[in-house]
């Protein structure tokens, strides 16, 4: 454990951001895993709330704006071959 009082608040600060990253990455994946099993009827609007958590995932810097583009596009292509 540390001694000085910085490094102290630091880890608490670190341990509450994982918790809260954990929280959104958790959040991400289960929206895209909804979207990807969603039937026909109804993954057009689970998509697009996966790819509304995604952004909020990039805003909040949990994930890299990359990845989320990566994620969003595969989804897309998802949809669109449902059509």
């Amino acid at each position: 454990m540390a001694n000085i009082k910085s490094a102290i608040k630091r880890i608490r600060q670190n341990e509450k951001r994982r918790l809260r990253n954990r929280a959104v990455r958790s959040k991400a994946r289960g929206a895209v895993k909804a979207a990807r099993a969603a039937g026909a009827e109804a993954q057009p609007a689970a998509v697009r709330a996966a790819i509304r958590v995604l952004d909020k995932a990039v805003t909040k810097g949990v994930l890299h704006k990359n990845t989320a583009a990566r994620r969003k596009s595969a989804l897309a292509r998802l949809v669109g071959a449902h059509r």
